[in-house]
């Protein structure tokens, strides 16, 4: 399966000067955060291919109007083409905007998704905004990871973590790919290709 990974700045490749050559074969888009619903409107339509997302917290737009033609999977399991897909929006509370969690909620909300997860036999992709506590995170309190997220990949080892929040473009010390364990992280950031 080929799966496009977008996530925080809409892709001028994929939109202001989209060719259908650049999204052929892709099955799949998955999209952690940040991005206008009118860009993953647009690329729903144009692919015809199925878009799952997590709100990031500059996504308050969703709660009045979500992205139409597209499932959004916050503290859900999905299967899709035999992958399951558990996806968490939002990052650590900096400020009072909207999706935004302090530790204790993040984790009530990943416990809360564990008899589903349980029932669909497992995660093949952790799909979320933030990234995973000193896993591809950055030192100032907006960008931090959640330790919620280490423990989701240690004990129910998803072969991806993929998630956004943190720009490539920050520092040349972000990886776009990293290994934890048997789970590939990958930093969705913009785009990126992943085939499973």
């Amino acid at each position: 399966m080929k799966i496009l990974l977008i996530s925080d700045v809409e892709s001028p490749a994929l939109w202001d000067y989209y060719q259908p050559s650049r999204v052929e074969g892709v099955d799949l888009i998955l999209s952690c955060g940040d991005l206008k619903p009118t860009y993953l409107e647009f690329l729903v339509t144009m692919t015809g291919k199925p878009l799952l997302y997590v709100p990031g917290n500059h996504d308050g737009v969703y709660e009045k109007r979500p992205p139409e033609g597209c499932e959004c999977v916050d503290g859900r399991v999905i299967t899709i083409g035999g992958l399951r897909i558990l996806g968490f929006g939002g990052c650590m509370r900096y400020n009072p905007g909207p999706y935004q969690y302090t530790e204790a909620e993040m984790k009530r909300r990943v416990w809360k998704t564990g008899l589903a997860v349980r029932r669909a036999g497992g995660v093949d992709i952790l799909m979320t905004h933030a990234p995973m506590a000193g896993w591809s995170d950055a030192p100032d309190y907006a960008h931090r990871g959640f330790q919620t997220f280490v423990n989701v990949v240690e004990r129910w080892h998803p072969r991806y973590f993929i998630h956004g929040h943190v720009h490539t473009n920050y520092g040349t010390s972000i990886p776009r790919i990293s290994q934890k364990g048997a789970t590939t992280v990958v930093n969705a950031f913009e785009r990126y290709i992943l085939e499973v």
